[in-house]
């Protein structure tokens, strides 16, 4: 990813995918880090079907989906609308405007407009902490990108997995050491379950891993 200088929105415009993709984000806030390019690496939806992301924030993985798969429609719902207006703007500078979609909303007050089973793949990158164990951020918006004040796991999971079709793939980034708490609360509600650890460097352990499973 390539930082480029400040605008007078206080905003860098930066690259993913080598330039595929052209990313508006705040210079001091929520930034799109190689977490979110590995979940949206992941996701391999067939030409048709539909993605959801949950906690989109400046869009950069639901565009990185939409780049890498041009017969797609997305959609990303995220609590902060100030960031889904600037997700809009990016679908909009990279021309994806026409199939990807945000919407303000929050993972436990699903809109009216998102029928349950509406989509063949949803992805989501929770935050780490929980609420009880850290110190929060400075700022409201890092603070609810990296805590679970708004909503916790299980509502992250709940409400991926409501929105999929039977069939349909969920996929998480979360903490390494958070993961039998993840497999926990899939588990009985989703299977053919591949769990991908994300090694910082050979020789130590794994701090976040991917879990995708299949709905039903």
């Amino acid at each position: 990813m390539a930082l480029h200088k400040v605008n007078a929105e206080g905003l860098t415009e930066d690259l993913l995918l080598g330039g595929r993709v052209r990313l508006l984000q705040p210079h001091r806030g929520v930034r799109v880090s190689i977490d979110t390019v590995l979940l949206a690496s992941v996701m391999a939806p067939r030409p048709g079907e539909r993605v959801i992301e949950a906690g989109a924030g400046s869009g950069g993985a639901a565009l990185c989906v939409a780049a890498r798969c041009p017969d797609v429609a997305l959609t990303g719902i995220d609590i902060d609308p100030d960031m889904v207006n600037l997700a809009k703007r990016n679908a909009a500078l990279n021309g994806f405007e026409d199939r990807v979609a945000f919407l303000n909303a929050n993972v436990t007050d699903r809109p009216a407009v998102l029928g349950r089973g509406q989509f063949h793949h949803a992805m989501a990158n929770p935050p780490y902490f929980e609420e009880r164990t850290c110190f929060a951020p400075p700022t409201k918006t890092r603070a609810r990108a990296f805590i679970d004040q708004d909503a916790v796991l299980g509502d992250w999971v709940r409400f991926c997995l409501d929105m999929v079709c039977d069939k349909g793939t969920v996929s998480f980034i979360h903490r390494a050491d958070r993961l039998d708490e993840l497999i926990a609360l899939l588990y009985g509600r989703a299977g053919e379950m591949a769990v991908f650890p994300l090694w910082p460097k050979a020789g130590l352990p794994a701090k976040r891993v991917i879990v995708q499973a299949r709905k039903a």
